[in-house]
């Protein structure tokens, strides 16, 4: 169960290598967390992620996890719950893609959206459904900013954040009332190596911007949370504007 703060006891992280995900566990070990489970693919990198966070004193488990197989993702995250109430899920995973080369490879595009999209409704049903079975905890789904509208640089990732957006706000309210909290996160461009060699954009940001925006959302029981949260009012002026106005902007 969370602490008096809201801080979860025990956490899962979809996307176990994710820088973002593994700063949240880091500001979270060192609040109360003391259960961590690592949902990836095997590799040394997650092996090398539970090493880095049993030092920060966190009991660290590990669990085979492929977004591209949810026929698996029953089984596999049922292994976590089995062991006990999960009071925090994190799903953090997700690709960015190649923009030119997905346009003219569109089996490319389609990985981008199947992991993006297809993967995450998947493992969010079902974390949600036994999150609700044992009546409390918190799904934060990691959606972006560039899902609030779709550019010329990015739209077929922009476009499945769209739809990973729109799914974790019906699974929000399809979860009230149940002790299961669902939050989104939607952060700007993040300086990441999933981002590394890309321009950025303005309000850049960083994994460990977007771990303390995470923790004090669960502190606030929000809903919905930007990184950082100036850029709610920017992206609400961006969806507004007249298409013909939003083409020519340098974006």
């Amino acid at each position: 169960m969370k602490d008096a703060s809201g801080t979860p006891r025990s956490l899962l992280i979809l996307g176990g290598t994710s820088e973002i995900g593994l700063a949240t566990a880091r500001r979270l070990i060192i609040r109360r967390t003391r259960t961590v489970w690592l949902a990836g693919r095997p590799s040394a990198a997650l092996d090398s992620a539970a090493h880095g966070l049993r030092a920060l004193g966190a009991d660290v488990r590990t669990v085979a996890f492929d977004a591209l197989e949810p026929a698996s993702h029953e089984e596999t995250l049922g292994k976590a719950f089995a062991e006990g109430d999960i009071d925090m899920v994190l799903l953090a995973f997700g690709v960015l893609g190649d923009q030119a080369r997905d346009e003219s490879e569109p089996l490319a595009a389609v990985r981008v959206a199947q992991t993006n999209y297809i993967g995450a409704i998947s493992a969010g049903l079902v974390c949600a459904a036994a999150l609700q079975t044992q009546g409390h905890g918190s799904l934060v789904v990691l959606s972006s900013a560039a899902g609030e509208r779709a550019r010329r640089a990015d739209f077929i990732y922009g476009s499945s954040k769209a739809g990973l957006d729109a799914f974790a706000q019906g699974l929000g309210d399809a979860m009230h009332g149940t002790g299961v909290q669902v939050m989104i996160v939607r952060p700007g461009f993040v300086r990441s190596r999933m981002t590394a060699g890309r321009e950025e954009t303005p309000m850049a940001t960083t994994p460990e911007a977007v771990a303390v925006a995470i923790e004090l959302g669960l502190r606030r029981r929000s809903e919905a949370v930007w990184v950082p949260g100036a850029l709610r009012v920017v992206m609400t002026a961006v969806r507004h504007l007249p298409r013909p106005v939003f083409r020519r902007l340098p974006m």
